[in-house]
């Protein structure tokens, strides 16, 4: 048990680690403005326009790095910092937005197979450790096999949170290419402005990496509580 809380303890402290530096980039990159005195939500705007995407609304969200792509009602949100502002942070906060929507679009495979999973997720999350907690108090009280099945079933819940994690990766990796990949063709960027947005959408990924991790490591834990209290009956 002591070794799990150092191992959370850990993984908690490089998650803040890792968000204290993305938000650092991030306001460094706000003073870095375009050349082009384009904003956010302009950037958006002729991103979608160019990949032929004309179905894509582009709106303000309140909220500090709560941008998002909503496939549901297609809609690429923006946060106020992002949507008015005209700097290298918003540009590569839009463009990868909008490198989600270009995925909605074409069809990508893992964007496809993680929104598949999303209605499943919200269930599993939430009630996993929950059944683990349970199955194996049942198991320990009653010496039933029955507190067993429930503890796999709640880890079975748990493995496809993780997977879920995990799918993320390619996914944001792939937008973020996407992003920069635009915003390099079509010029939209001088060169210490595209550096900016490739750092700034380097941090970002980093917070994904630092959640699948942890989410791993809480599942390899928790696996080895089950089949552990298993062995000992």
């Amino acid at each position: 048990m002591l070794m799990y809380y150092i191992l959370l303890g850990g993984i908690a402290l490089v998650s803040f680690l890792v968000s204290a530096r993305l938000k650092s980039k991030f306001e460094h990159y706000s003073h870095l403005h375009l050349q082009n005195g384009m904003s956010g939500a302009e950037i958006a705007e002729k991103m979608l326009q160019d990949h032929g995407i004309y179905d894509v609304k582009v709106i303000s969200t309140p909220g500090m790095l709560t941008d998002h792509y909503n496939p549901t009602n297609k809609t690429v949100n923006l946060s106020e910092g992002v949507y008015n502002q005209r700097n290298a942070a918003a540009a590569a906060v839009a463009a990868h937005e909008c490198g989600h929507a270009v995925q909605h679009a074409t069809a990508y495979n893992m964007l496809q197979l993680r929104s598949q999973l999303v209605p499943i997720v919200n269930v599993a999350s939430g009630m996993s450790q929950w059944l683990i907690l349970g199955g194996l108090i049942l198991a320990a009280a009653m010496h039933s096999p029955w507190g067993f099945y429930v503890a796999v079933i709640g880890l079975v819940m748990m493995a496809t949170a993780t997977l879920f994690s995990f799918i993320t990766l390619p996914v944001e990796y792939d937008a973020s290419n996407r992003a920069l990949a635009w915003l390099e063709n079509k010029r939209m960027l001088t060169r210490e402005e595209h550096d900016g947005a490739k750092d700034a959408l380097k941090w970002a990924a980093r917070t994904y990496v630092v959640a699948a991790i942890g989410a791993l490591a809480n599942l390899i834990y928790w696996a080895f509580q089950v089949f552990g209290a298993r062995r000992d009956d």
